[in-house]
């Protein structure tokens, strides 16, 4: 267990990414280490100049102001340090075993200071600062800093004993007598040693303690790093479904809901890609959709699925919207807009532009996921889904680029939608793949 809890290596098998995002989360619990460590010393010195002095006038040794100062120049440098750079290792564990000498030879000192024996140190309450040096190391969630801090101080404390046994040659003050121990400068062996087990409890109740914490630690940095990568493979609404669901997504499951559906696609693609280097073919594919999907999430759409040059998008799928139809339409205007902004840019570097279709279509669709136990997918599923995408091809037949049937046209304007004054309707159109003719609003030419 020692072993495990110096090692600390949970973390040893995880994904350098994954690492590094739990060091930043132990990076920014340093410094909180080091700000907690400057308000206690500040309020401690606060304490020290206001209250009044135990010590008489004749004393010339005042150890307290040194030590203070001292522990705060040395927050001072530790806080600027881990503000412009990263704490090594090496700098913590020496950070830690100062800390303990420098408590341990404040309080050595009192007996100096009071002009006292030895012995009389060991009554001092400022040991239980001890614990509180402990408990700061916990805040890193690693367990070895707070072994480490916990047997310096152990061994500390130990020291601190021998010395007073040893100090004065014959007259070690050493008791059985409990009263005798309370009264006197007189020293009390056991009561010594349940100091040194007091702390060395606490120490491994912590460590243990930190030890199970670090594990949460990791597998709440690993679910996070993961919920980060999910929202790049998945639209982020979908992402976020997932990682709060409350209970773990089947094969099977849906909802049923009201939606809009928009597909792109650019015009002549295939055509294009066959003429095309991989590596310009891909760039040209990655600005199309950089350019696109920031588009369609800023109107509330949800992207379903990348089909080569062409985008599915959803309004109203993933969570319930009494907009949708209306989000849809505005995407499409935004997004055309887009697109003839594009061209342009592309006209003027001597590039050829490309044309891009859009369609939308509204209905009653099913939302969930489909696949296996260990393959899933995140699906719509629905008449409005498939005749969408007929919709985005028969813009070629009508010579528009952009077309939403009437339906979704006039739910959009019960729901908000303000569209320009140009827009033509077209009753009764052909469309390949569906039965019955379809009434068509044309978005773009």
């Amino acid at each position: 267990m020692i072993k495990q809890l110096l090692a600390n290596g949970r973390d040893a098998d995880l994904p350098e990414r994954v690492r590094q995002a739990i060091r930043d989360q132990q990076e920014q619990s340093e410094m909180l280490i080091g700000w907690i460590q400057l308000s206690v010393v500040l309020t401690f010195g606060t304490l020290y100049l206001i209250a009044p002095k135990t010590f008489t006038d004749q004393s010339t040794f005042a150890p307290v102001p040194w030590a203070l100062s001292i522990y705060l120049a040395l927050t001072v440098i530790r806080i600027v340090w881990g503000r412009f750079g990263r704490l090594p290792a090496w700098s913590l564990a020496v950070s830690v075993v100062f800390d303990m000498a420098l408590l341990m030879v404040l309080i050595w000192s009192f007996h100096l200071q009071y002009a006292q024996p030895a012995s009389f140190y060991l009554k001092a309450p400022t040991l239980l600062y001890v614990f509180i040096f402990i408990a700061l190391r916990a805040l890193r969630f690693e367990a070895r800093f707070v072994v480490l801090a916990g047997l310096v101080a152990a061994l500390g404390w130990a020291g601190m004993i021998g010395y007073v046994i040893t100090a004065e040659a014959g007259n070690t003050m050493i008791t059985r007598d409990y009263v005798t121990y309370l009264t006197s400068n007189s020293i009390l062996l056991g009561a010594e040693f349940d100091k040194i087990i007091s702390i060395l409890v606490v120490t491994a109740i912590l460590a243990v303690a930190l030890w199970r914490a670090k594990g949460l630690l990791v597998r709440a940095v690993a679910e996070q790093a993961a919920a980060a990568d999910l929202s790049r493979f998945f639209d982020p609404t979908v992402a976020d479904g997932i990682t709060h669901a409350e209970h773990r997504v089947a094969a099977g499951e849906g909802v049923l809901r009201e939606a809009a559906i928009l597909n792109l696609d650019v015009r002549g693609f295939t055509g294009l890609a066959a003429h095309m280097p991989a590596d310009a073919l891909m760039g040209l594919l990655g600005q199309y959709q950089a350019r696109m999907v920031p588009i369609i999430q800023r109107h509330g759409g949800n992207i379903d699925k990348f089909l080569g040059d062409g985008i599915m998008a959803t309004f109203g799928a993933a969570r319930d919207s009494d907009t949708a139809a209306a989000d849809a339409l505005r995407a499409t205007d935004a997004l055309m807009a887009e697109v003839r902004a594009w061209a342009e840019e592309r006209r003027r570097s001597g590039e050829a532009p490309l044309e891009v279709n859009a369609a939308v279509a509204t209905g009653r669709i099913v939302f969930g996921a489909v696949g296996g136990e260990n393959r899933l997918e995140i699906t719509v599923i629905g008449d409005a889904v498939n005749l969408s995408a007929k919709l985005e091809k028969h813009n070629k037949d009508e010579a528009t680029r952009a077309i939403a049937t009437a339906a979704a046209y006039d739910l959009a304007l019960t729901q908000g939608y303000d569209p320009p004054a140009d827009r033509e309707r077209r009753a009764a159109r052909h469309v390949i793949g569906v039965d019955t003719p379809i009434d068509l609003v044309v978005l773009a030419r």
